[in-house]
């Protein structure tokens, strides 16, 4: 039997053509029986990490200014020197490094990344776990469903949606979480319950229906009902054996990370651990190589035990900073703000692992505009992993409306 030339195949190619619609349709089958992501895990890099050395090496061009790549699991995708362990888990990796934002100030750009939208005076928009939590309400869980972990000045907030929706802060998980159990003997705190109980039936006389709009009861029902839940012991990274725990790191994010693990598995729906230090302005290659000293273990840690214990294709995990860093270097061997191109690094639940989307100007440039994503598209991809529709509008409790997302879904990075 002769083989099928060009021309052969030329001529029976619209006999094909069913083949594209057939395709279109198996890969959204194939979507919709997917199971979808439940928790979305933020690693998030306070400062600005260069993305030179991090998740977009360019080794043996002037903009690398001696930065070094390894080798991953993925064929032919690098990262750089000093994220060894992460580079074993690039077959769950993605990497976005086409990232761009309009802002880069760091309050600003970090803003726009955890919400997606450019901030605006008059309206304080939602982070995205908050738009999460929303989307996905969840009446088992006793404790907070988003949670903030050795947070910096700018941690996730509600926004619009109402502080109902912050994050809940705590810092280095070695400590317990304050104020969460009483100060005083159990009987003599059932006694002051009591005796609120009368100061509470005091207020509610001559106000009618607006005590219900006060949220009051609300508050102090949903903090009893945390003090005395068992899935506090989410918090407590002590329970695990030393042996997990060193693998993270003995860091305050390597215990975050840990502790984000904890708290998924209860079911806590957003978990934002800080690493922060990244505003690299002056000796960026000494600064990035003493941060990776933290962040590679406890990256690589975090997923490996999520994929050892089967719930990484239940967990998202999204690592990125409020921008990257300016190719060139200064005079003070750092490398200043750079919202232009930045890299973003996803694995997990929905994510196409050992896949890349764009990558830096190895001349130092500035990306096209077909070329870049903006970073709403990010945020926009993370929904979508979850099966949240994008596109829905949102309320506002004093009524105004806007999208959960203006972005739109990177495709190619999502299964």
């Amino acid at each position: 039997m002769s083989s099928l030339t060009r021309r052969h195949f030329l001529a029976a190619a619209p006999s094909f053509a069913w083949l594209t619609p057939l395709g279109t349709a198996l890969a959204r089958a194939s979507e919709k029986t997917r199971t979808p992501a439940k928790s979305v895990i933020v690693l998030w890099l306070g400062g600005g990490p260069s993305q030179l050395e991090t998740f977009d090496p360019m080794p043996g061009t002037n903009i690398a200014a001696g930065t070094k790549a390894v080798s991953t699991a993925a064929k032919g995708v690098q990262l750089a020197e000093g994220l060894e362990r992460l580079a074993d888990q690039m077959n769950h990796v993605a990497l976005v490094r086409s990232l761009w934002s309009p802002e880069g100030d760091h309050e600003r750009g970090t803003s726009m990344v955890k919400t997606g939208v450019r901030p605006d005076p008059t309206t304080t928009y939602p982070s995205l776990g908050a738009v999460i939590c929303h989307a996905l309400p969840d009446t088992t869980v006793d404790i907070p469903r988003h949670v903030s972990v050795t947070p910096n000045e700018w941690p996730a907030r509600g926004g619009a949606l109402g502080a109902g929706f912050d994050a809940f802060k705590v810092f280095d998980p070695k400590d317990k979480v304050p104020d969460v159990a009483p100060h005083v003997p159990q009987a003599r705190f059932e006694q002051r319950l009591e005796d609120l109980k009368v100061v509470e039936d005091s207020f509610v006389k001559g106000r009618g229906t607006r005590v219900g709009s006060t949220g009051h009861r609300d508050t102090m029902d949903r903090a009893r009902k945390m003090m005395s839940s068992e899935q506090l012991k989410a918090f407590d990274i002590s329970l695990e054996p030393a042996s997990v725990r060193k693998e993270y790191g003995e860091t305050p994010f390597g215990r975050g990370c840990l502790a984000a693990r904890r708290l998924t598995e209860v079911g806590v729906r957003c978990v934002e651990v800080t690493l922060g230090g990244w505003d690299s302005h002056a000796n960026n290659h000494q600064i990035t190589t003493r941060l990776k000293g933290e962040l590679d273990p406890a990256f690589s840690a975090l997923l490996r035990d999520l994929n050892g214990r089967g719930t990484l294709k239940d967990t998202l995990v999204m690592c990125v900073g409020e921008f990257g860093r300016t190719p060139q270097m200064n005079n003070l061997g750092g490398r200043d703000h750079w919202p232009h191109n930045f890299a973003a690094a996803l694995a997990g639940g929905g994510i196409k692992g050992g896949t890349v989307v764009g990558e830096s100007d190895p001349n130092g440039g500035k990306l096209p505009e077909n070329k870049r994503q903006p970073i709403a598209n990010l945020n926009a991809t993370v929904l979508q992993a979850l099966r949240i529709d994008c596109e829905h509008t949102l309320r506002s409790p004093i009524g105004r409306t806007f999208p959960r997302s203006e972005g739109k879904p990177i495709k190619a990075i999502l299964v």
